[in-house]
């Protein structure tokens, strides 16, 4: 007596994989993360800290002139300093 068989004796079809899906399920999960606020502030603070720290000082100029000013003894008198301790007291409300 012979037995034939029905079927294939590999019941996967050749080419595809069983357990995978071809088309990516659009409803699943995406990864995310979030930073807590303090982290975002820390965040702003090195930002702001690495943009003074690149710019270039626009006031050496200024800078030299006072540098020269300050050194030379006529400049410094009783009225300049005067002056300077009054403005100093207004920015205090005094």
């Amino acid at each position: 007596m012979t037995i034939d068989r029905i079927g294939s004796v590999d019941p996967v079809p050749p080419g595809k994989k069983p357990g995978r899906s071809s088309q990516v399920n659009p409803s699943e999960k995406t990864d995310s993360i979030t930073f807590s606020q303090e982290a975002v502030e820390k965040g702003d603070l090195y930002h702001a800290i690495e943009l003074v720290a690149s710019a270039p000082d626009m006031r050496l100029d200024r800078i030299e002139e006072l540098k020269q000013k300050i050194n030379d003894p006529a400049y410094l008198n009783d009225t300049l300093i005067k002056a300077t301790a009054d403005k100093i007291m207004d920015a205090f409300g005094l």
